[in-house]
């Protein structure tokens, strides 16, 4: 079932609190103008006999019981004329707007949205993306083709629904920069944050508002002018991206090695069994710290193909052989099916060994 946007769910849910809060403002103003008649024609009706007047009034009860000399006061008269006018006026309005509510479906979409909500909140270790324009819209489809458990970040409906008919299933409708929604979004749980915000300045605010949230989170921005850069470090990125200069570095690259970015391009168009250079980190208490490749036997097991490793120390290793020996917190960089790289994950983290 596709899961309707969230400011859509919120206009349309509003009547739910609009309703009662207009038949209980109807009350205590039609209660207050009785006690104040009562005042004022020297009858002091007790606020509790106006409620109970108006209340049998209002809802049509009627059980032929009037305010102590009402009868005897035109003007209370004519007051309850225009109370018994309003309050059918409202539960008229009341009535259709609920029925409406319940005509258009919302109820299940009600449901819908609250499913979505407590998924989000089981999430941990997941990744935040907010902005759901150009950029954000192709890192939240990447993010969900290679599996990974992705909740997007937007405040305008026709970028959500877009987003929607990309795949992205878990997200937030509100502003990025709010606490509150990024708290909604997970932010404390989640593994990774993207900031795909359209203004350099917005992503800087972004940025630091999500450090303080989480320390340990890996923060990686979008920036549009090479100046923003140092200030998106300064202000806790763990890596800045600057789309201009990925997008020259790709014309360059069309121009001198087209076969090269052909193969990428066709990998990551692939839907069926989309292929990915991946990175997997071994765990710490590993079964295969100080075993080598050919002792776990990755290739064998998962049919990927190991590009390189990089050590716990950051040296790098390139088209490691057989005898190369893994350790805990080493990178594989690999190639291969999302699928294969899904079972090498397990492969490492279920050959964990307790208490090591």
């Amino acid at each position: 079932m596709k899961t309707p946007p969230l400011g859509l769910y919120q206009r349309r849910n509003r009547p739910f609190r609009t309703v009662p809060l207009a038949l209980f403002s109807g009350v205590v103003i039609a209660s207050c103008g009785y006690w104040l008649l009562g005042r004022a024609e020297g009858r002091g009706w007790e606020l509790f006999d106006c409620v109970y007047f108006t209340v049998i009034s209002v809802f049509t009860i009627g059980y032929a019981e009037t305010l102590p000399g009402m009868d005897q006061i035109p003007i209370a008269r004519a007051y309850t004329i225009g109370v018994l006018i309003s309050s059918y006026a409202l539960m008229l309005w009341a009535s259709s707007t609920i029925i409406a509510v319940f005509v258009e479906g919302q109820v299940t979409e009600l449901l819908s949205r609250r499913r979505m909500m407590r998924q989000i909140d089981a999430l941990s270790d997941h990744f935040i993306v907010c902005g759901l324009g150009e950029t954000g819209v192709h890192v939240a489809r990447e993010l969900t083709v290679t599996q990974r458990p992705v909740v997007g970040v937007e405040n305008q409906r026709d970028r959500l629904e877009q987003a929607q008919r990309l795949g992205l299933d878990l997200f937030v409708e509100g502003d990025a920069e709010d606490e509150s929604v990024l708290q909604s979004a997970g932010i404390l749980r989640a593994a990774g944050f993207v900031a795909c915000l359209p203004e350099d300045k917005d992503n800087v605010y972004l940025v630091l508002t999500a450090r303080q949230i989480n320390p340990q989170l890996r923060i990686v921005a979008r920036a549009t002018h090479q100046t923003s850069q140092d200030k998106l470090l300064r202000a806790g990125a763990d890596v800045v991206v600057s789309p201009n200069l990925n997008g020259g570095m790709r014309m360059a690259s069309e121009m001198i090695r087209p076969h090269v970015t052909t193969f990428l391009d066709a990998m990551l168009r692939q839907h069926d069994h989309p292929t990915r250079i991946e990175e997997v980190i071994i765990p710490n208490s590993s079964a295969v710290h100080q075993k080598s490749i050919g002792q776990v036997g990755v290739s064998r097991k998962t049919g990927l193909l190991i590009l390189a490793t990089r050590s716990p120390a950051g040296s790098w290793c390139f088209n490691p052989g057989p005898d190369h020996q893994l350790e805990d917190g080493m990178a594989l960089v690999v190639l291969g099916e999302i699928e294969h790289v899904v079972r090498l994950r397990h492969l490492v983290r279920a050959s964990a060994v307790p208490g090591r």
